[in-house]
């Protein structure tokens, strides 16, 4: 019989409807303004006392709060009102100190029962919800010098044990290190041994006066290496630093060869966002230099609570080598940090500490901070061009002192720490993972909350105006099939917010606007059937056979046409960035979606309605 469905077919087109109606569901709850309460020390607790001081703290600002929530070592505050939002944050900053860290947040409204099945609402994306936007460049010459200097150590040992007389030589302009030797013999033999140890390197032997000299660099794939592993370390440890924001759906990318996006939705103080982002820090762990040793650098402890040490200059490892750290209590209850080394790690930890038990080592914190930029007039191509220059002064300080007991591999403990604070202070430094190079802010946009909610009104009534006049547009000129196709246009909305739902996607404003897109392109396979229904019903067809030549003939023309938008929204996904990744994932979905509810929906609801009936008039 024609325009008749099986059961099974009937049943699917329910279950698909049925499992998006609910996905979709959470989006109907808005999320409420938040604040975020968490402990910066593994010594103080989220409790509840905490919960009677917060409250004390915001009815003496008199800021309405819609309910407080102590979960998961966490503290969340529902506030009733957006506006109010950064004026809690700023009284709970003030009042709780640094012992907590306090971020703004959107917390979920989802009914329980819709979160225990998986159900959460669509993520807002920066120009919806508000937020700040970074654009951070890497020092890709101090990742490779960081690296040369870990080098500098291993061959200037193995040259002392060879017994190789050697002077420091100035860095080369092209980077270059080098050593200055008594004799081209000696040298030479430097030179042969640097190769046969570290193939990784480049050198080159000269001669300069009375000196001989040897320069030696990494190689050009090396040198990619190192740069592709510092992009990757600093990533990481971005997005470990951007966790102590208790940012929700933070966004921490690769751009380009250098560069590095951070986008943090909800957050409105840049200059904390700043502070612990743009914290260019790294690690040396280096022995504490012998009383009759020369080569030695003498550097303060960070808390000044104790007298500078002497430290040897050779540097045996660096922080971006470690993969993990935690704080715990040895054997006769002291805190301690035990320490995770990489495999390349734990051979130079190794080596270094084989020979040296007994002996202190020290863990030294570097940091970069900001010197006032200058102005750099040059000429270029007859003009003179002005420049922004950003200088950096490094400063380094011990945090750690602590005896070497045993041969240490990927695995070791340090030890010799006043307290359980700065045990876990020092682990959480370490795990959160040290930059392998320094990083400058290149650029700075904010999004304020009154603007996001703006953007967000904009974009649903422009949905919301599409989706009416495609409606009317529908119902007017093909009358009882235009009912049919509008209703399956509801149920193509419903079911690309319950996909994007799903697949936790971040809604962004060309999100919208390739919604706003999916619903004319959804209505345009009902065009095609039903022009295709009204053709065949001019040439003499009956009604029931113009309905079922109408879908057969018009499902080619449909399928090529949706095909080809179809990898041109896999390509925007793969090639582009940011919003135009956004635009090309409701795009995708929506082709997808708007196949099934125009060709099946459909059909079911004709097949229903006027399959297996006489019927001597089509009202299309």
């Amino acid at each position: 019989m024609l325009n008749k469905y099986p059961l099974w077919k009937y049943l699917l087109i329910v279950f698909v409807i049925v499992v998006g109606g609910i996905y979709a569901l959470p989006n109907l709850y808005p999320a409420d303004p938040a604040i975020q309460i968490r402990s910066n020390s593994r010594s103080i607790t989220v409790d509840d006392q905490l919960v009677e001081r917060t409250k004390q703290i915001l009815e003496k600002a008199k800021i309405s709060v819609k309910a407080i929530e102590l979960e998961n070592e966490s503290l969340l505050v529902r506030l009733n009102e957006m506006d109010n939002q950064a004026l809690a944050k700023s009284y709970l900053h003030d009042q709780l100190g640094t012992d907590y860290i306090v971020a703004l947040n959107l917390a979920p409204t989802t009914p329980e029962w819709l979160a225990s099945i998986g159900a959460e609402p669509m993520k807002l994306g920066l120009d919806l919800s508000g937020g700040v936007h970074f654009l951070l460049e890497v020092d890709m010459n101090k990742a490779v010098d960081a690296r040369l200097k870990v080098l500098d150590s291993e061959i200037r040992t193995m040259l002392r044990k060879e017994g190789i007389r050697y002077r420091n030589a100035p860095v080369l302009e092209d980077k270059s290190h080098q050593l200055s030797f008594r004799s081209a013999a000696d040298r030479d033999k430097a030179e042969r041994m640097v190769k046969a140890e570290h193939n990784q390197l480049t050198t080159r032997a000269f001669d300069n006066g009375d000196k001989y000299l040897l320069a030696y660099n990494f190689a050009e794939s090396r040198l990619i290496e190192i740069e592709d592993y510092a992009i990757k370390q600093n990533l990481t440890s971005l997005r470990n630093r951007v966790n102590e924001l208790g940012v929700s759906e933070p966004l921490v990318q690769r751009q380009g060869r250098n560069r590095i996006v951070v986008e943090l939705p909800g957050v409105q103080d840049t200059a904390q966002a700043k502070g612990i982002i743009g914290k260019t820090a790294n690690l040396e762990f280096r022995l504490e230099a012998k009383a009759d040793s020369t080569a030695t650098e003498q550097y303060r402890f960070r808390d000044d609570k104790n007298p500078p040490a002497n430290l040897e200059r050779d540097v045996i490892l660096t922080g971006d080598l470690v993969s993990d750290a935690s704080a715990s209590f040895d054997e006769n209850g002291r805190p301690q940090v035990n320490i995770t080394l990489n495999g390349n790690g734990g051979d130079l930890m190794n080596r270094a500490t084989r020979y040296n038990v007994g002996r202190r080592m020290a863990v030294v914190f570097i940091e970069q901070k900001p010197l006032p930029p200058k102005e750099i007039t040059k000429v270029v191509n007859g003009k003179e061009v002005t420049e922004i220059k950003q200088s950096f002064r490094e400063e380094k300080h011990i945090i750690s002192l602590a005896t070497i007991q045993s041969a240490l591999n990927t695995q070791f403990r340090i030890t010799g720490l006043d307290s359980v604070a700065e045990s876990s202070e020092l682990a959480l430094l370490l795990r959160a993972g040290a930059l392998a190079a320094p990083m400058y802010f290149v650029e700075e946009r904010t999004i304020g909350p009154s603007l996001g909610k703006a953007n967000i009104e904009m974009g649903f009534k422009s949905v919301a105006v599409g989706f009416a006049l495609v409606l009317a547009f529908m119902l007017v000129y093909y009358k009882v099939f235009g009912v049919f196709a509008n209703i399956a246009l509801t149920f193509n909305l419903v079911l690309l917010i319950a996909v994007l739902s799903m697949f936790s996607a971040t809604l962004t404003l060309p999100g919208i606007a390739g919604i706003v897109l999916t619903v004319g392109m959804a209505v345009d396979a009902n065009v095609l059937i039903f022009s295709r229904i009204k053709e065949e019903l001019a040439q003499g067809l009956s009604p029931q056979q113009a309905i079922h030549e109408g879908y057969n003939r018009a499902f080619v023309a449909i399928l090529d046409a949706n095909i080809t938008t179809f990898i041109v929204a896999i390509i925007l996904l793969s090639v582009g960035t940011g919003p135009v990744q956004g635009f090309a994932v409701t795009l995708a979905i929506g082709i997808v979606t708007s196949l099934f509810t125009a060709i099946l929906f459909t059909r079911a609801m004709v097949n229903m309605v006027l399959g297996g009936k006489q019927l001597q008039k089509l009202w299309i």
